[in-house]
């Protein structure tokens, strides 16, 4: 193993949706695979933290469950990944996306930074997508993005109950950024989205979709709800 100590903090959001075979389960067995996986989560808490599950049932079509992981090494969520990958749990969901990236200050604030970071709690609903800039935002001068990113946070500002998470996939995922907001009202979530649509920044924006809401749950129930 290397010498060197990680410095950076990763984050990983699994996203699965279930497969045909949780109709071929008997109750028993639905009632086993939440168990066993909560277990398998537990076995790794030392070196990944289960931040939270959410289920989407009913507001995200294309996935049922969300986990949010963090570590401060790669390998120890790809074993976890692994570990859950060989496990009954893997043959009733399938991973239909994953959104990773390191989380750190932002370069243009370095006051501000990831709510998990930070060490806040999680809110009721997690909303998760990817992000990417155009390519005309990286030829404008530095000063000018944190003007205009300074805009931006101004009128985040306004939404204090929401918590921000902003995490950078450069290179390892097809996304630059992936964003996670964090409410206990999605209706709060709609507004300060809708208010930042006004922002300057706004027009180098390539993409933001597709949008995942979750409802944070017990990762048992959140398991159980999908199966």
């Amino acid at each position: 193993m290397s010498d060197t100590q990680p410095t950076s903090t990763f984050a990983a959001f699994w996203l699965y949706r279930a497969t045909e075979a949780r109709f071929e389960l008997e109750p028993e067995d639905a009632g086993a695979i939440p168990i066993e996986t909560a277990t398998i989560l537990d076995d790794h808490a030392k070196n990944v933290t289960l931040r939270a599950a959410y289920s989407t049932i009913g507001f995200s079509a294309g996935a049922d469950l969300i986990l949010w992981v963090v570590s401060d090494d790669m390998r120890n969520v790809h074993a976890l990944a692994a570990d859950l990958h060989c496990s009954a749990f893997s043959a009733f969901f399938d991973q239909v996306q994953v959104y990773a990236g390191a989380a750190s200050a932002s370069q243009y604030d370095p006051n501000h930074g990831p709510a998990f970071l930070r060490g806040l709690p999680p809110k009721d609903y997690l909303s998760v997508y990817p992000f990417m800039k155009t390519p005309d935002w990286y030829l404008l001068d530095f000063e000018e993005r944190r003007r205009l990113m300074a805009e931006h946070g101004k009128m985040g500002h306004e939404f204090p109950s929401i918590l921000t998470n902003t995490i950078n996939s450069f290179g390892i995922a097809d996304q630059e950024f992936v964003i996670a907001l964090e409410d206990d009202d999605p209706a709060e979530l709609i507004k300060m989205v809708q208010r930042l649509r006004a922002a300057e920044v706004r027009k180098y924006t390539a993409l933001d979709t597709p949008i995942f809401l979750g409802l944070k749950m017990p990762v048992e129930d959140a398991i159980s709800a999908a199966l």
